[in-house]
This record gives structure tokens, C-alpha cells and sequence, in this order.
């Protein structure tokens, strides 16, 4: 199932951005922005689980909705991280993809619930 398949990305996903902030607390003792980036990436799957016991077909939409904003939040910091050299460019790649796919993810789901059901 697509959704369980989207679950499973985003927890991996978010166990990346947890070892991330560890590494940016231990490492570089930043605080700010590792703080936003875990809020961001773990509030993905924790939407996207949520979803999965929604009410109603909007509730459903509306949880995926705020995954995908999360998703796209995420991305920022991410790029943040790279540009202002707390993390390298292979890693922040690595990252990228992660999230990316999610995204794409999330849009697909999206496009095809609201395609099926009138809201």
C-alpha cells in the first residue's frame, strides 16, 4: 500500500534528520536551525500516520496537506544547512533526495485522492 510505503520513508527519513541533529548540536553547537529542521522532517510522518485515521476524506487530505508543507519546510533547511556550510554537499544531497521523494510522494497521493473524490 502506497501509504504504508510513504510511512516508511518518512520515519527513515526522519531518523536521518534526528542523527543529523545530533551531529549539529555535537559537532558545530548549532541550535536554531537544528531545532526548526527537526520540528519540520518529524512532523512529516507524524502527519502523514495521522492521516491514516482521519475522520473523513478531507481530514485525510488536509493531514497530507500539512505533511506536504512540512516536507517543503524541511527542504529549506536542508539547503540552509549547505549553503551556510554546516553541512557538506554530499550529505545535504543525500538529504535532499530523501525529502524529495517524499514530496513527490505526497504530491501523487494528492493528485490522485482529489482526483477520485469530490471534497
Amino acid at each position: 500500500m502506497k501509504e504504508n510505503q510513504l510511512l516508511e520513508q518518512s520515519l527513515s527519513f526522519a531518523s536521518n534528520i534526528i542523527k543529523l541533529q545530533k551531529h549539529l548540536l555535537k559537532e558545530k553547537k548549532e541550535t536554531i536551525v537544528s531545532k526548526q529542521i527537526i520540528r519540520s522532517a518529524t512532523s512529516i510522518g507524524a502527519n502523514i500516520n495521522e492521516a491514516n485515521y482521519a475522520s473523513s476524506k478531507a481530514d485525510f487530505v488536509s493531514k497530507l496537506h500539512i505533511a506536504l508543507k512540512e516536507c517543503a519546510e524541511t527542504e529549506y533547511w536542508i539547503r540552509l544547512l549547505e549553503k551556510s556550510e554546516y553541512i557538506d554537499g554530499n550529505y545535504s544531497q543525500e538529504l535532499l533526495r530523501g525529502c524529495l521523494s517524499i514530496k513527490k510522494m505526497l504530491i501523487s497521493s494528492l493528485n490522485t485522492i482529489k482526483s477520485n473524490v469530490r471534497l
